[in-house]
């Protein structure tokens, strides 16, 4: 009896670990969603690099001009479990992404799962890129393979325990993760639904434009409010209707802004918000007024 009890303990545990893997297991994406894409548009692809703010983190700190296109990596991103350095993701096969696959490439970018099946950090803002549609981000993939390589070493994230355990990624995944859009239209424009697109998506606005909790996760009834900056000192503004910053700002108002960095009152933007604003004037007219609208129908705070 006492043999028996132990055989059904050890095939219970066994049951209970598999479970345990399988559930903290991170998962990725139907490969069967990319055989039918279209052949990648760099065209398109420069649209995401730029809209996706990509150069802005990837980028060597300091860099301007072209050098903006060697995604060496190097940006710090502080926050309150560490600080996070944004890694070299050019199309180097030793120390950038040169050798990853499409597939390699969209887990990252949709699942926040690397290569080797592990967890990737949040400071990639895969949390609003997972709403990317399939072929933006094989066509995101396609223009960042057309860049300079850079052979600079990835900077090893300054992370301490527990925030460096990677599975706990896993769990936070499940209480956080959501692909869901932030805000529910019922009757909205083409022009506004762009927008939504760009803003809740590559654009990732709400990462540092809305407030988080105290593991880290966004307060998605808070779209948009602003709060604390997420990786530094100061507040990020509220970005809705109702706010102090741009809330009493024409749609046309928030377009000139984000093509010129030029406020209604000639003042400049700032802070973070410089590197936001020069990779979002690279995208044309259409797409900043698209984000415009969206911001003035959003609901406000």
């Amino acid at each position: 009896m006492k043999k028996l009890t132990i055989i059904v303990l050890a095939v219970a545990a066994l049951f209970m670990g598999a479970a345990f893997v399988v559930a903290f297991t991170p998962p990725k994406l139907d490969p069967a969603d990319y055989q039918d894409l279209e052949a990648a548009d760099p065209h398109n692809g420069a649209k995401m690099f730029w809209a996706g703010q990509c150069a802005g983190c990837h980028a060597a700190p300091g860099a301007a001009g072209e050098e903006k296109l060697v995604l060496s990596g190097g940006h710090p991103i502080e926050s309150d479990f560490g600080t996070f350095y944004a890694p070299n993701i050019s199309p180097d096969k030793q120390e950038g992404i040169g050798d990853w696959s499409l597939m390699d490439f969209a887990n990252a970018v949709k699942k926040g799962v690397g290569p080797h099946g592990r967890n990737l950090y949040p400071s990639l803002p895969y949390t609003s890129y997972v709403r990317m549609k399939d072929q933006d981000v094989k066509d995101l993939h396609g223009y960042i393979m057309t860049l300079p390589p850079s052979d600079t070493p990835s900077k090893p994230h300054d992370v301490d325990f527990p925030f460096n355990v990677r599975l706990g990624l896993s769990f936070w995944k499940q209480l956080f993760f959501k692909n869901e859009p932030r805000v529910q239209f019922t009757d909205a424009s083409p022009e506004i639904m762009r927008g939504q697109y760009l803003v809740e998506g590559p654009g990732h606005c709400g990462e540092c434009h809305t407030p988080r909790n105290a593991l880290g996760g966004l307060e998605y009834d808070k779209w948009l409010a602003g709060g604390p900056n997420p990786d530094g000192e100061g507040t990020i503004p509220d970005i809705t209707p109702g706010s102090k910053s741009i809330g009493n700002w024409t749609a046309a108002e928030i377009a000139d802004y984000l093509e010129t960095g030029f406020t209604p009152d000639f003042d400049t933007a700032g802070g973070s918000m410089v590197d936001v604003q020069q990779n979002l004037s690279h995208l044309p007219r259409s797409d900043l007024e698209a984000i415009a609208a969206y911001l003035k129908a959003v609901p406000a705070r």
